[in-house]
């Protein structure tokens, strides 16, 4: 299967991790050479669940068997995609109350940009230094790294960048910003948190000034940080919020969500303001119902802090400088890229999936499904252990 792979499907890097992918159940992932995955990284964020989780397989079987795709976003009522957006509008605070289904979390981005700018009738965004927001146009224009916006250029105008937790950069939001966008909490850059209530100063500056606050909310979603949403921890609501990953159970899907005031912007002057096909896709929809219901109807989210715990005692090693993140969004810090590549790729031959960071890139990853259960984490860890033991010792013989 692998040779056909890279004959024929388009490729991200020149050298994938290549797992051949037989099935995927719970926190594992089986491939066709009869071996068995355990998985801490739950599809990059997105398999909330785990794999397969049966309320999400079956949500998914019922509405399949009643209908697919009737009609483009927005025009039918459709029970899957109604019952989502009104169960998020109950969980969600105020004045969040409206939500704009999409395809994917990148395509969210895209759609809160839109909503910003026609709602301000400004142009500047602001976005910050080592943000990731996804890779179509717009999102990519966000990104502050010249290595990869270079070859894609001319992109987006109108951007600007500030330093995240930087207070002293808030002034740089003035009368003519449309929008701060930032991650609620910024994954690529190594799972950094907000300080000193950085996101609540800086709604405060938006506000002075009639600026929107757009939170990226993608990877820390539906339940990773303890919260359901993880602005939810900080103690402010975002003017509009993006949507993605965790949110399908697996399946393809994004959202941007705002007040009835501000969404309406996109229906009017002009009419169809954002378009999207497959938004909304009731088997898309069903999927996302069911893995929200089970999310905020059981105890996975003060589970997932239980989680961060037990995860913090096992992972302490000489090479561990740091475990950041809340929950189960953790990653933890390396002394060099050269050793988190080869605790990667080791892990992987003792079959424990982990992944890298996209900017830092002495972190490894540790995003497992949010049904992990504690003898899985005490697996996982036990492998993470051995091979920094085994490096170390390597390094010593070296030396």
């Amino acid at each position: 299967m692998n040779k056909d792979f890279l004959k024929y499907q388009a490729q991200t890097t020149p050298h994938p991790l290549g797992l051949e992918v037989e099935s995927a159940k719970g926190s594992y992932i089986f491939t066709t050479d009869g071996k068995k995955h355990l998985d801490f990284v739950a599809g990059v964020s997105a398999c909330s669940l785990g794999h397969c989780h049966p309320k999400v397989v079956n949500a998914i079987k019922e509405q399949a068997e009643k209908f697919l795709h009737v009609m483009v976003y927005g025009e039918y009522a459709q029970q899957p995609a109604v019952e989502l957006t009104k169960l998020l509008a109950e969980h969600f605070l105020k004045p969040l109350e409206k939500t704009y289904l999409t395809n994917s979390g990148t395509e969210a981005i895209e759609g809160a940009l839109k909503l910003a700018r026609r709602y301000t009738g400004r142009a500047e965004i602001i976005a910050a230094h080592q943000a990731y927001h996804g890779n179509t146009m717009g999102s990519l224009s966000l990104m502050d790294y010249e290595e990869r916006q270079k070859p894609f250029r001319p992109l987006l105008g109108g951007i600007s960048f500030i330093q995240f937790n930087q207070e002293k950069d808030l002034q740089k939001i003035t009368k003519k910003t449309a929008a701060v966008i930032l991650e609620s909490i910024q994954g690529g850059a190594g799972f950094i948190l907000p300080k000193n209530n950085y996101l609540k100063k800086v709604k405060q500056r938006c506000e002075e000034v009639g600026a929107l606050l757009i939170l990226d909310e993608i990877q820390p979603g539906f339940g990773r940080t303890g919260k359901l949403f993880g602005f939810q921890n900080f103690d402010m609501v975002p003017d509009i919020v993006a949507l993605g990953k965790g949110m399908g159970g697996g399946m393809p899907i994004g959202a941007f969500a705002a007040s009835a005031k501000v969404m309406d912007t996109l229906s009017d002057n002009p009419k169809m303001g954002h378009i999207t096909t497959f938004g909304g896709n009731p088997v898309i929809a069903a999927s996302a119902l069911a893995t929200l219901k089970e999310i905020v109807s059981s105890d996975l989210m003060a589970a997932s802090l239980e989680k961060e715990k037990l995860f913090r005692k096992l992972l302490v090693h000489p090479l561990i400088s740091e475990v950041r993140g809340i929950g189960l969004m953790l990653a933890i810090i390396i002394p060099s890229e050269e050793i988190a590549n080869q605790l990667i790729l080791k892990s992987k031959e003792k079959n424990l999936i982990l992944f890298w960071l996209l900017f830092e890139k002495k972190a490894v990853r540790i995003t497992p499904p949010l049904t992990i259960s504690e003898e899985e984490i005490k697996e996982g860890c036990g492998i993470i252990i051995d091979v920094l033991e085994d490096i170390m010792k390597q390094q010593e013989t070296v030396n």
